[in-house]
């Protein structure tokens, strides 16, 4: 089984969304389904459906996070540091043609957000700063074209 790499924070975020699955949605969609069944004829009850479509999805949901849970290779970065990027690092870019600053924090795959300014370890981004050193120059290739970025920062924590 391969281990995932994963930040303390996007592990705690996993385990939180697994118990809200089990403990919260799980009992309010049996009581739907239960209650659908009361009104009789369940080959043309909607609610009956659609509520065992909801527990077929939540399911779903709840065996993914077991899965990514119990092969999560959990990586605290507050006991890491350097200027050189590495899984976890929250790096500065600044954009060498706009000026444009950049803060993305490397986390694995299951806990990317790009809005949230996490980007996944294999993403191209991140695969370009990987091994990268603060003030260093990176191209990096993008869906709009390749773009050349300045290391200005490296954090951890």
């Amino acid at each position: 089984m391969e281990k995932v790499p994963m930040t303390v924070s996007g592990h705690a975020a996993l385990e939180a969304e697994l118990k809200q699955r089990q403990q919260i949605e799980r009992p309010r969609i049996i009581n739907a389904i239960s209650e659908a069944r009361a009104h009789g004829d369940l080959s043309e009850n909607a609610e009956y459906h659609a509520a065992k479509e909801q527990q077929a999805l939540n399911e779903g949901r709840i065996a993914e996070l077991e899965d990514k849970l119990s092969r999560a290779d959990i990586i605290d970065i507050t006991k890491m540091s350097g200027d050189v990027v590495k899984f976890g690092a929250t790096v500065t870019l600044v954009d060498e043609d706009t000026e444009e600053e950049r803060r993305w924090q490397i986390v694995g795959d299951m806990e990317a957000d790009a809005k949230a300014g996490r980007i996944s370890i294999s993403s191209p981004m991140a695969r370009a700063l990987i091994g990268k050193k603060q003030g260093t120059s990176v191209e990096v290739v993008t869906p709009k074209g390749a773009r050349s970025y300045e290391i200005t920062d490296v954090r951890f924590g």
